[in-house]
């Protein structure tokens, strides 16, 4: 009888230190990852991360655009990989930018936040501005990657000064393959 209850009281303890090594187990870190894409019928592809791209304009100061005075233009591009020219005609792309417009600021796309007065141009690779709605001048395509460049910069209105604070502004672009 003696023998069992030690055996018994062993099974117990083993049964005790398995699950005190389990509790023991430490989750080091877990997460969650997803992806997201979509295919598109284009003669290229753009580069994950520049179809939903930011670009940082900076600190302005007011007194820079005063009586529609500009800020310093930041250059972005566009990357697009996998290009495959063969069935274009002139090897070309275009843009055409949407967004809201600036009140009193001619071809600007608007901002929202705390700054008034001001809004954002945009210009192709070559300097030409953009025009809201309108397609930019094309760009030349090659097979392979390519690198769509364009620029930023805000301008304050003619007629009102500039009021601090922050701003954003969101444009949405369609390129057009010729």
């Amino acid at each position: 009888m003696e023998l069992k209850k030690i055996v018994l009281a062993m099974a117990m303890m083993s049964g005790m230190v398995a699950a005190g090594a389990h509790a023991a187990v430490v989750d080091n870190g877990s997460g969650k990852v997803t992806f997201n894409g979509s295919v598109i019928e284009a003669a290229c592809s753009v580069k994950a991360g520049d179809d939903d791209k930011v670009v940082e304009l900076g600190q302005i100061a007011s007194s820079a655009l005063a009586k529609g005075g500009t800020s310093t233009p930041r250059n972005f591009t566009i990357e697009l990989e996998n290009c495959d020219v063969s069935t274009l005609t002139d090897k070309t792309v275009t843009s055409t930018w949407t967004g809201a417009s600036a009140n009193g600021i001619n071809g600007a796309l608007g901002v929202t936040g705390t700054a008034k007065n001001i809004g954002i141009m945009l210009t192709s690779g070559d300097g030409a501005p953009i025009v809201l709605g309108t397609a930019s001048s094309a760009q030349k395509l090659q097979n392979g990657n390519n690198t769509l460049s364009f620029a930023a910069y805000v301008k304050g209105s003619d007629t009102q000064a500039a009021a601090a604070g922050n701003f954003s502004g969101v444009a949405n672009y369609t390129l057009a393959y010729q």
